[in-house]
């Protein structure tokens, strides 16, 4: 372990302890089973887990919180860079993309389940159908989470994957917003709410949130992205006092962070946050510092999604160590 992992775990601890007391200790998972090591790319052997989870990796599992009747890690793994949404440009696309084979995917998926993560934010897109039935094949188990999109039937959805939870995907919430058409996303809760899993609300927009908070909908979580990369050209316009940047989609203010996570702690329901990386812009020096900031902000039984994209060093390990340290005080 560098000194520098060794400086940041050490001054985590008394911090986690003042600002995270009361978390839940972490609980055994269940390890996945049949993860085909030997069969594995070579890019992926050394950080493949082996059959059994080493003595280190026992003890360094995420803690859970509870989530409708399930206990889910505090830490979901996400789905963007499996199908290559960067969110950057198009060659760090292709990039995720081309080395994402289906045998890394259920490689990451293992890896993470090793560690107790046991949720994963699925949306239903190109291979996934596919990777998650292997995966599930070779003994994976985790809970789903699972973005759905216009073009989704939430009804099959839940017949063939059995999740844990539909949320509606951000793109599509947003959208309504600005068209104002937030009445049929707020029947589309209601019709997911009869087909027996938990109902969530996706957004990049904190106002979104206090929108369906003043309305009472009955939903059961929310999922904010605490960059708003869904401004319109015309609002950059008004921000940037008439200049538009390349890429007004994927703009990322450091000052957005605080504006959704304070929604998040104002609403008793459970929230996810996600793109806390700022979708891999945070450079290596604050990756802990914005895994601290995410945690301090939201409440005991908030979790976070975050992507991986473990092609030069072990990601997967690294958060998990980084989550365990700020919400254990190991």
């Amino acid at each position: 372990m560098s000194n520098t992992r060794r400086e940041f775990l050490q001054s985590t601890a008394a911090l986690a302890v003042g600002m995270m007391g009361g978390t839940a200790t972490a609980l055994a998972a269940e390890p996945a089973s049949g993860s085909p090591v030997q069969n594995l790319p070579a890019a992926l052997q050394a950080s493949a887990p082996s059959a059994a989870p080493s003595d280190n990796e026992e003890q360094i599992q995420i803690p859970k919180m509870k989530f409708g009747n399930a206990e889910v890690s505090r830490l979901v793994l996400g789905v963007n860079p499996f199908y290559g949404f960067a969110h950057y440009n198009n060659n760090f696309s292709s990039s995720m993309r081309e080395w994402y084979t289906q045998d890394r995917v259920c490689e990451v998926l293992h890896r993470a389940s090793s560690f107790g993560i046991n949720a994963f934010n699925y949306v239903n897109v190109e291979r996934a159908p596919q990777d998650w039935a292997r995966f599930q094949a070779e003994g994976g188990r985790m809970h789903l989470i699972v973005q759905v999109m216009a073009k989704d039937d939430e009804a099959a959805l839940v017949r063939t994957l059995k999740p844990l939870a539909l949320q509606r995907r951000g793109e599509e919430i947003d959208s309504a917003y600005r068209n104002g058409t937030m009445a049929s996303e707020r029947e589309w809760c209601k019709r997911v709410r009869d087909l027996g899993v938990l109902v969530g609300v996706g957004t990049h927009k904190p106002e979104v949130i206090e929108l369906v908070e003043e309305q009472g909908w009955d939903v059961d979580f929310y999922s904010g992205c605490v960059y708003n990369r869904t401004r319109t050209e015309e609002e950059w316009k008004q921000i940037l006092n008439g200049e538009l940047l390349e890429m007004p989609h994927d703009i990322y203010m450091q000052s957005d962070p605080l504006r959704m996570y304070k929604v998040m702690r104002q609403t008793p329901k459970t929230c996810f946050a996600f793109k806390i990386l700022a979708a891999g812009r945070i450079a290596d020096k604050g990756i802990a510092q914005a895994f601290r900031t995410a945690y301090a902000s939201i409440k005991p039984n908030d979790g976070v999604y975050v992507g991986v994209f473990p092609r030069n060093k072990d990601e997967i390990r690294e958060n998990v160590e980084i989550v365990h340290s700020i919400l254990t005080g190991a």
